[in-house]
């Protein structure tokens, strides 16, 4: 029997309609039972030579998998970025690649709002010491006082920026790819933004070329006691180049909910000013359920056109 995988972490396949949909059409379904991120092997075994269609999370999706997935057609990703699927290599091998953009926006930009706050504020080292028996008076800083630099204005981007202007902050944004800024936002280059701003929150794509863009070269180069947030990709930072500016000063504080290598074990756990989660940025309850579902539905849509493109 043909089958359907669901390779992300976390997934409601009993309440999503679009599952239920594909169960009824006469598809097994098969989950990922590690509770994390796959990887390449584990991915090709999952998927076998029986499955036709994925539900993807950001597992690595190369040509070696595609090309082991004989009978895959359509892998739909739940959430936004494909910078983990080789799209030359699915082109290659007949399968359609879709996404769910604009489902995790709103719940990423206010993680990424959230984290702000939590960093000027220093809300979890008060936490910490509060629970160890000290009263601390801790002085943080006001976000409407901060000039926020915003890299990169996708969904993401310009949703963080308008939220920064609603608490009176001054923000200026860097994309080279944008020639018309948002109201009140200013276009800078990076090498201003990096300079001059106050808050550093990352909202672009990963590739070769962004690889790195954090490097310690443009970490010495942000003002001095700047906050540094990711809640885009791991890979945007060189994580070992942000402790060692966090722990020389250079940097006030750093805020990541993304990393290189997942889960996270490295230098940045040994930081205090590092705050880090487990990259929950889309994993607010209203919007994680659109997200699943829109990926469920850009499935079976998927699977319906193969169908029909394969019976002429």
């Amino acid at each position: 029997m043909s089958k359907v995988v669901i390779s992300t972490s976390s997934f409601d396949t009993d309440n999503n309609p679009h599952i239920q949909d594909l169960t009824k059409k006469g598809l097994g379904i098969a989950s990922n039972s590690y509770g994390r991120k796959l990887t390449e092997d584990e991915v090709i075994a999952l998927l076998g030579d029986d499955t036709v269609g994925m539900v993807a999370g950001i597992e690595p999706l190369t040509e070696r998998v595609f090309a082991s997935a004989r009978s895959l057609k359509v892998v739909s990703r739940c959430g936004s970025g494909l910078d983990s699927v080789d799209l030359a290599a699915a082109k290659r091998h007949g399968i359609t690649v879709l996404n769910t953009p604009e489902a995790p926006a709103q719940a990423v930009a206010e993680l990424t709002m959230a984290l702000m706050l939590a960093a000027l504020r220093q809300v979890p080292t008060t936490d910490k010491l509060v629970r160890m028996g000290q009263w601390p008076r801790t002085q943080g800083r006001l976000l409407a006082a901060q000039r926020v630099g915003v890299i990169g204005l996708g969904r993401v981007g310009r949703r963080v920026a308008r939220l920064c202007q609603a608490f009176e902050s001054t923000v200026m944004a860097h994309d080279t790819y944008v020639r018309e800024s948002p109201e009140g936002v200013e276009l800078v280059t990076l090498e201003k933004l990096l300079a001059e701003a106050d808050v550093i929150s990352l909202h672009l794509t990963y590739d070769a070329a962004t690889h790195h863009l954090l490097n310690k070269e443009n970490l010495a180069r942000v003002k001095r006691g700047a906050v540094i947030i990711n809640t885009a990709r791991g890979g945007l930072i060189d994580e070992t180049a942000l402790a060692e500016a966090l722990n020389s000063g250079q940097l006030g504080a750093a805020a990541l909910d993304v990393f290189e290598e997942e889960p996270y074990r490295g230098p940045l756990l040994k930081c205090e000013t590092a705050i880090l989660t487990s990259h929950i940025g889309s994993l607010a309850r209203e919007s994680r359920q659109r997200m699943e579902w829109e990926a469920a539905d850009n499935l079976l849509r998927g699977l319906i056109e193969a169908r029909a493109m394969e019976n002429g």
